[in-house]
């Protein structure tokens, strides 16, 4: 198997891998660092999505924005090849001031409909993305409620917790508000998809993106404390959060990267998704 990805790397890229290391932290995909015969090293990724939509995002996110996202040498469905970035340090306090000016920078760029272009992923699983003028009806439909039905189809949730999904997905709007216009996320804002080196992030990873709220940004990077008070601070410089956030908000945008989790792995989510049902009484 080595061998055969060794041979597929030289034939996309047109240099001879001269050996292939294993990378921790893949969790839907093998990655592995390919130093190579002459030039930079390369990261490689196999098996998990559908990486010519990974391309897709990261090669926009390249082109459109100044997120730092690493270069894109070859993709398809199976095989994904990008430059490797150094990284490896833990996200200090500085790395989260650094963070908050690149995703405040992010959020800045604007389109008129919620949605993209495309479906995206968000690791494997599909993210619908039809192009809505409404943020609640977007939120509600094709994000909360898709996600809910596919983790009902996929016996994940059961159908009294599907019940529970709808009926909270009647009342969003005594919580949710419409942002000014739809704004561009990264889409999967946890830890593991934040490089930092020196205390300065390297690139942002593993992105999901679509026109959305940054607010579905700001929860998930609270979700597993990804980033805490040095990057809010610093956020709020440049675009201060509108009330309600901590006390509500934060904890329905986080009802969909946790369904995403449960499809994914099972175990606990579901007691995490339990208890935000119990606190908005459904």
């Amino acid at each position: 198997m080595t061998e055969e990805l060794k041979t597929q790397i030289a034939d996309a890229v047109g240099r001879q891998p001269v050996s292939l290391q294993e990378l921790h932290g893949g969790n839907v995909a093998r990655v592995h660092l390919a130093e190579m015969e002459t030039g930079s090293p390369l990261v490689i990724k196999t098996g998990g999505g559908d990486f010519a939509v990974e391309a897709l995002m990261l090669r926009y996110l390249a082109e459109n924005t100044s997120l730092p996202v690493p270069v894109v040498h070859h993709a398809d469905k199976t095989l994904l090849i990008m430059d490797w970035i150094e990284s490896g340090d833990p996200i200090d306090d500085d790395a989260e001031r650094d963070a908050a000016r690149h995703l405040s920078a992010l959020h800045k760029i604007t389109a008129t409909d919620f949605g993209f272009e495309c479906d995206t992923l968000i690791g494997p699983l599909r993210q619908p993305n039809p192009k809505t003028s409404s943020w609640l009806e977007f939120f509600r439909d094709h994000r909360l409620l898709f996600m809910a039905r596919q983790a009902l189809t996929e016996d994940r949730v059961s159908s009294d917790t599907m019940g529970r999904f709808e009926a909270l997905a009647s009342r969003l709007d005594e919580w949710i508000e419409e942002p000014a216009a739809p704004q561009l996320l990264h889409g999967d804002m946890w830890g593991g998809n934040v490089l930092v080196k020196d205390s300065r992030i390297t690139s942002f990873i593993d992105p999901a993106i679509y026109f959305g709220n940054a607010e579905m940004d700001l929860a998930f990077a609270t979700l597993f404390g990804t980033f805490r008070e040095p990057f809010f601070e610093t956020y709020e410089d440049y675009a201060p959060l509108r009330p309600g956030f901590w006390e509500a908000r934060r904890d329905l945008y986080n009802l969909n990267p946790l369904l995403v989790h449960l499809r994914l792995f099972g175990g606990d989510y579901g007691r995490s998704i339990d208890a935000i049902l119990n606190r908005f009484g459904v």
